[in-house]
This record gives C-alpha cells, sequence and structure tokens, in this order.
C-alpha cells in the first residue's frame, strides 16, 4: 500500500553505487547509500528493474521477469563465504570508477561467478546448503525455467532462443530433458547466483525498511523477446510457428522521437491470459512485490490500449493502437493483493481520456513531470500548481535529460523563459529549482534523480530514449556527496513536510504505529 503521508526519496539505480570491481553492487556502497538517504529524511529509493540486462545493457530489456541481475551480487560477501579466493579480487582488471564497462563487466565478472558457483558445490557447509535447497523450492517456479533458459543460451553463444532448434524452441519433453542433464553445472551456477542477489537484496530491503525508507521498483509492461518469459510461456504472446513475433511493442511518434520508439518486445494475447484469470501477471507482481514496496508500472497506458507494430518495420510510424485489458485486469489484481494497490502507474506520453479514467478508477498515482511544464501555457497539466494529490512528481526521470542539461542545452529559448517567470528566477540553479519546486508541491510523492541532486550536467544522464548503446552506465562517487548537500536535501524534505517526523504523532492519532514512528523521529 503507498502511505498516504507526503514523501520524498532520490532515483538511483543500484549499478550508479560506488562499489569497486567496475558496477555498483549490493556491498558497503549500498547500505551507505541507505545511510544516506536516511541522514536526508528521504523515505523513498526508487530504483530501476532489477533483471539480468540483455540486448544494448538495458534493464528494461532483461532475460527474467523474475530474476535479479548477477552483476549486482557482492563479490566481497562471496569471498568473505569462502566462494571466491583474495587473489582474485586482488588482481581485478582497473575498472573506470565514473561508470560501468559493460563489456569488461561481462567478461570478468560472470567467470568469477561460475567459479563461486563452482566452490561452493564442493565446499558449502550444511546450513549454506539447506539455504540454497530452500531458496530453489521457493522459487521453483520460474527459477527452473530461467536457469535452463541462460544455460542453453551459454550453449548456443548467447544467440536467442527462437534461434535454437526446433526441440528446444518447442520445450519437447525429450530435448528439455537431455538439456537439463547435459548443462547440470551451468544450471546450478545460474540458480546460484539468484540464491546470493535474493539474499543480498532482501538483506538491503530490509535495513531500508528498518530505517522508514520504502523501496520503489519498476515493472516494465512488456518483456524481452528473448527471455525465460516468453520462452517458457509462448502461448501468452503473439508469436507464429516458428516463435517469430507478428507484431511488436512500441510508441507512435511523440516529444522524444519524431519517428516513435520501436522496442520490438513481442505483445500479449490478453484474450489468453484472461482466460486464465491473469496468472502470469498476477505471479509477477507479486514477486516484484518481494523486492520491493511499491511498484512503478512501466507504460501503464499499454493497460487501456497499446501501439502494435507489424514485425519487420524499421520504425514505429506504421502502428495502430490496439485495446489493452482495462479494468478487467485491475480487479483481478485486487482480488489477489486488496483494495489499495501499491502500484504507480507511468502515464506519459500520448494519454488520452481512457488511459486517465482507469487509472483513477483505481486509484493509482500517476506521473508529473516538471521539465516538461514549460512549452504550454498556465494551463499545462505538469505545472505544479494545476497538480492534485494523488502523483509522483519528479524533475525529470531516467528518460530525461538532466535538469542541468535540460536548462542549458535541450529547453528551448521559449521554454528557459517560461522557467524564470514561472519560479522568479534567473536560472542558474535550475536543478535544484526544480527539486524544491517538487517538494513544494501537493503531490503525495517526490523523486529527483540523484544527478540532478548532485547537479550534473548532460554527460550524466541515464538514458536517451532511442539510442541503440552508450546509456544506462553512469555511476557517482563518494566525493561527489558533501556535508553541504546532506544539509540541503534534510532542510528542503523538513520545510515542505516530506520528513517522516512531520506527520508522526498524527499518524499515531490516527491508528498509526506508535512504535516505528516513535523510531523514525529520533532517527
Amino acid at each position: 500500500m503507498i502511505s498516504s503521508r507526503r514523501r520524498s526519496g532520490i532515483l538511483l539505480h543500484p549499478t550508479s553505487l560506488s562499489s569497486p570491481y567496475g558496477i555498483g553492487s549490493l556491498d558497503a556502497a549500498a547500505y551507505d547509500w541507505i545511510d544516506f538517504l536516511h541522514s536526508t529524511r528521504q523515505t523513498l529509493w526508487q530504483v530501476l528493474p532489477l533483471g539480468p540486462t540483455g540486448y544494448g545493457d538495458s534493464p528494461y530489456q532483461s532475460f527474467s521477469s523474475f530474476a535479479g541481475n548477477p552483476y549486482l551480487i557482492s563479490l566481497e560477501a562471496l569471498q568473505e563465504a569462502g566462494f571466491i579466493p583474495a587473489d582474485v579480487l586482488d588482481n581485478a582488471p582497473d575498472f573506470p570508477i565514473d561508470r560501468v564497462d559493460f563489456g569488461a563487466i561481462y567478461h570478468w565478472r560472470l567467470p568469477v561467478l561460475r567459479d563461486a558457483a563452482a566452490r561452493f558445490a564442493e565446499q558449502a557447509t550444511p546450513e549454506q546448503q539447506a539455504d540454497f535447497d530452500q531458496f530453489c523450492t521457493e522459487q521453483q517456479e520460474w527459477l527452473d525455467d530461467y536457469a535452463l533458459f541462460m544455460a542453453l543460451k551459454d550453449a548456443h553463444d548467447g544467440r536467442p532462443w527462437i534461434e535454437w532448434e526446433m526441440p528446444l524452441r518447442r520445450r519437447e519433453d525429450a530435448a528439455m530433458s537431455a538439456a537439463r542433464k547435459e548443462h547440470a553445472v551451468a544450471i546450478h551456477g545460474h540458480k546460484f547466483n539468484q540464491w546470493r542477489f535474493y539474499r543480498q537484496w532482501l538483506d538491503v530491503k530490509r535495513y531500508a525498511n528498518e530505517r522508514d525508507i520504502q523501496i520503489v521498483g519498476d515493472v516494465p509492461i512488456f518483456t524481452a523477446l528473448d527471455s525465460a518469459d516468453t520462452w517458457a510461456n509462448p502461448t501468452l504472446f503473439f508469436l507464429d510457428e516458428e516463435f517469430q513475433p507478428t507484431v511488436v511493442a512500441g510508441v507512435p511518434p511523440d516529444y522524444f522521437s519524431a519517428t516513435g520508439q520501436l522496442w520490438g518486445n513481442p505483445l500479449y494475447r490478453w484474450d489468453v491470459m484472461q482466460r486464465n484469470g491473469y496468472s502470469w501477471w498476477i505471479k509477477r507482481i507479486k514477486a516484484a512485490l518481494t523486492l520491493y514496496d511499491i511498484v512503478r508500472i512501466d507504460h501503464f497506458r499499454g493497460f487501456a490500449a497499446y501501439w502494435e507494430v507489424p514485425a519487420g518495420e524499421e520504425t514505429a510510424v506504421n502502428g495502430r493502437w490496439a485495446p489493452g485489458p482495462g479494468a478487467d485486469f485491475f480487479n483481478a489484481m485486487r482480488g489477489e493483493l486488496g483494495e489499495n494497490l501499491p502500484i504507480i502507474a507511468e502515464d506519459l506520453g500520448e494519454i488520452t481520456p481512457d488511459v486517465i479514467a482507469l487509472r483513477n478508477q483505481f486509484s493509482l498515482p500517476g506521473m508529473k513531470i516538471l521539465q516538461f511544464a514549460f512549452a504550454g501555457d498556465a494551463s499545462d497539466k505538469f505545472l505544479p500548481h494545476n497538480y492534485t494529490r494523488n502523483f509522483v512528481v519528479y524533475p525529470g526521470t531516467h528518460d530525461n535529460d538532466t535538469t542541468w542539461g535540460w536548462y542549458r542545452q535541450s529547453a528551448t529559448d521559449s521554454e528557459r523563459d517560461e522557467f524564470r517567470r514561472y519560479f522568479r528566477t534567473d536560472g542558474h540553479d535550475a536543478a535544484w529549482t526544480l527539486i524544491e519546486a517538487a517538494w513544494q508541491s501537493t503531490a503525495i510523492l517526490a523523486v529527483a534523480t540523484f544527478q540532478d541532486v548532485l547537479n550534473l550536467p548532460t554527460e550524466a544522464r541515464m538514458n536517451l530514449p532511442g539510442r541503440a548503446d552508450g546509456n544506462w552506465s553512469w555511476r557517482f562517487q563518494p566525493w561527489q556527496v558533501t556535508g553541504h548537500l546532506v544539509e540541503r536535501l534534510r532542510e528542503a524534505t523538513v520545510l515542505f513536510g516530506r520528513d517522516p517526523a512531520t506527520y508522526a504523532d498524527k499518524d499515531e492519532e490516527s491508528g498509526g504505529d506508535p512504535d516505528r514512528e516513535s523510531a523514525a523521529r529520533q532517527g
């Protein structure tokens, strides 16, 4: 459930943490980050999808909707457990500290994890083996398919499953049985990675929750074609007899791209999903709510109608709108999760009245982006004076330029002029002008990217939609977090009523948890 009190937080993907060995991971840096959030009175940590990344290193093109990214596993923790020799980490490559070199990570880190899994198989204690076995049993419904899928990708030099031998594409019993025997070691390795990811991430999440910080996770509406999800459930997607997609996902031309965005994801057969009670989706959301406290569903408008592009098109221009499952889907979710769904609706892009009606019918918070607010007039829906309470407001998200870059490079002269007039500013501190506007607004939740908190230029941008590579690699360093920054963020949070202590007494009077709120006040 999404709290009814005003809250604020920071959007930072774990890969951007300042961990050693080339990429942010679930080590001391993750706990330091939570301590930073707590010290600045933030109560939300928003992350991008945590799944294993595929094409273009995008977290929105994952090999699984249920699995975690093995890149995030703390190697130090594996060393402490005896599964990685000390000299392996001592002799790690000289990775860049300000960005992720995904190619170097792939070639070094994954073999280290494979060796760790082999050592575990040889020398695990009874307690470790029992915990691993328990995890595999609890997650068996998705884990078995995922581990076999990844083992088969390894055996096929990374080629997508739609290029494998037809018996494996069809998941014929004899082929599947033979594959499980032939690739048993690799299958064990992928299960080992998921066990370590889940245990480490849930420890991090527990640490955050104990400090009154909720994790906001991200669930892409569509799955990747090259994923265990699609391979294991082909009847849920529009695929032909060769398992090639007949239509694919995208969005029409919009603010981000004149030719739209051609995502290429396979599209759901909603009629089939409806007949089985949306079983796969319910499992997906329940799994997400194990990893997160609140789920942001990316491209929410696809539940009302989605942009369907014939397979083979080079752009998304020649698509059409097709109806989504609508209220029937969310009624099924309520039946499983309760009346108050812990879901944020990403309702950006071309939004029609049916999308707004669907969002409001289920009381789901929508999104407001302040960078979008200055291209129109005073009636612009992204201007703070037009907000109602049930929204999450951002200066910009991972898909936007940093606010520094937006103001100085991306915005038009007219937008810059409207920005200065609206806030009565000369624009010298645009990022913090928008952060304070977000925190000050009536929106129930306010979130800023850490790049904006640090007031960084365009080079720190996380993603440029439509660009095939060069995204998702930004990382920060501890020296960038100064005492002045901590004080400034804390002051804005307290000043505009987003400090958890602000509502502690009122929550207690209305039946809240007095012990938890007391702890928040003392924190």
